[in-house]
């Protein structure tokens, strides 16, 4: 099932209840940004192993911050495949 937040805060919050399989991030979050919540997870045993797929339309981003990286515009079909194609990658 998909689980959405309303801000950076609140995706940390469900991320500590319940541990998602990947996340879908915006760097632009409110309260807390993308950047702040992706050191948060990855500060902790618990999450850090879930993968983060960012969508980003900042041209600054280091792919090497993230599992995955996909540049805005996007539509449904193209962040379908990138979430399946990260989700495959961290398998192996």
């Amino acid at each position: 099932s998909i689980v959405t937040a309303s801000d950076g805060i609140d995706a940390l919050h469900r991320i500590e209840h319940r541990s998602p399989d990947l996340i879908v991030l915006d760097l632009g979050l409110p309260r807390l940004s993308g950047h702040d919540l992706r050191r948060e997870i990855a500060a902790h045993a618990h999450t850090r192993h879930i993968p983060i797929l960012v969508v980003t339309g900042q041209a600054n981003v280091d792919p090497g911050d993230f599992d995955c990286v996909l540049r805005k515009p996007v539509d449904a079909g193209t962040l379908v495949a990138a979430v399946e194609d990260c989700l495959r990658q961290r398998r192996h």
